[in-house]
């Protein structure tokens, strides 16, 4: 089969779909791998590496998107990518296309069967590769969060560790998933104040015992997220539910209960966002204020750190891509429900119950489809 890994070309995205290691497997295993020159730079990963591994350096996208059967990337296609979009191309990828139908109505007029990163779900509901993003979200959530505290980003001039004598910021959690535990791990070592809100109480007791009594826990419940947010100084947006847009858990009249200089970081804007008054930003212009409230909402945060977040997510996504490019996609889903449940886009046909319940649309069953 052959592989494109095209550069990616969203704001301030400096990962790659592959990384060295990965191509010298692909060859190794029979196939050819395409890769736009330059693509890897932003990783600190020089073209002469992919070289040296057996891939072959393309000077532009077109040529990876024309050639490839299977493409490999990090972020979902932008608009100007939306051309490269053909027939019986496979797309394997982050899509995060609830919030998105103008995408949507593409993979599906081109017939593209898209496979998103962040459904391929294990039987246990485990997403194997989201979980390496979420950890690095996650964790970047509090870095930022209190780089925007400080008085000089704008925010209320709080410390998170606090020093002594001095009470540490307050920190609160909704969602008690990858992204909350990974950001609760960091707010408890920097000191902090934290409360994480969840719907699951035995997700809730277990977080409890894993930080020894450090945090505080709550389900959640607009009374107890108005509680807790009026009091806090950074609030980490962890929603997710699976290729569903995320729950509106904090509505614009809740602002006014926040202390102004307040920070939210909404890591969940790839699902839309689980604020009322999140929308979409980037690395190169990452905040606004609404109401006294500095808004952070980067839709690839972990693009900021990309040579840890290429390797964590090669790591995860290699496996499932071998199995592809090896037996084919219809034996490949066919053998691994968990990439099956990945499958968002099949031939124009809409697959995923969560993306079409999001946009009012209608989907198929990925089985029946497989077997026509």
């Amino acid at each position: 089969m052959i592989i494109g890994i095209p550069r990616e070309i969203k704001d301030k995205e400096f990962r790659i779909g592959v990384v060295p290691a990965g191509v010298r497997k692909l060859i190794a295993a029979g196939h050819t791998v395409l890769i736009e020159q330059g693509a890897g730079l932003g990783s600190n990963l020089a073209d002469r590496e992919f070289e040296a591994a057996g891939a072959r350096l393309v000077k532009n996208a077109a040529t990876v998107y024309g050639e490839a059967d299977l493409i490999i990337k990090v972020k979902e296609p932008l608009e100007q990518e939306y051309s490269f979009m053909r027939q019986d191309l496979i797309l394997f990828t982050y899509l995060h296309l609830a919030p998105l139908p103008e995408l949507t109505q593409v993979l599906l007029n081109r017939k593209v069967t898209a496979i998103a990163y962040e459904t391929v779900s294990c039987d246990n509901e485990f997403l194997p590769l989201l979980a390496p993003m979420s950890e690095v979200a996650g964790r970047m959530s509090i870095q930022v969060g209190a780089h925007y505290l400080e008085k000089e980003a704008g925010g209320r001039g709080v410390l998170l560790g606090g020093v002594s004598g001095v009470m540490p910021g307050h920190v609160v959690i909704l969602g008690s998933g990858t992204v909350g535990t990974n950001a609760a791990q960091m707010a408890v070592g920097l000191g902090a104040s934290v409360t994480v809100l969840g719907r699951n109480s035995d997700r809730l007791a277990a977080l409890e015992k894993k930080f020894s009594g450090k945090i505080l826990t709550k389900l959640s419940s607009r009374e107890n997220i108005v509680a807790e947010i009026s009091r806090a100084d950074l609030v980490v947006g962890a929603v997710l539910v699976p290729g569903a847009a995320a729950p509106k858990l904090i509505t614009r009249d809740m602002l006014s209960d926040m202390q102004k200089g307040a920070v939210l970081v909404d890591v969940s804007i790839d699902q839309g966002g689980c604020v009322e008054t999140a929308r979409p930003t980037t690395h190169s212009d990452p905040v606004y204020e609404v109401d006294g409230i500095i808004h952070y909402c980067v839709a690839n945060m972990p693009g900021a750190v990309p040579r840890t977040s290429t390797f964590a997510l090669t790591n995860a996504t290699l496996p499932y891509v071998l199995a592809i490019a090896g037996k084919g996609l219809p034996e490949a889903l066919q053998d691994d429900p968990a990439l099956k449940r990945g499958v968002n886009t099949f031939k124009g046909f809409l697959t995923n119950k969560e993306v079409a319940q999001a946009q009012k649309r209608k989907s198929e069953n990925i089985d029946r489809l497989l077997t026509d």
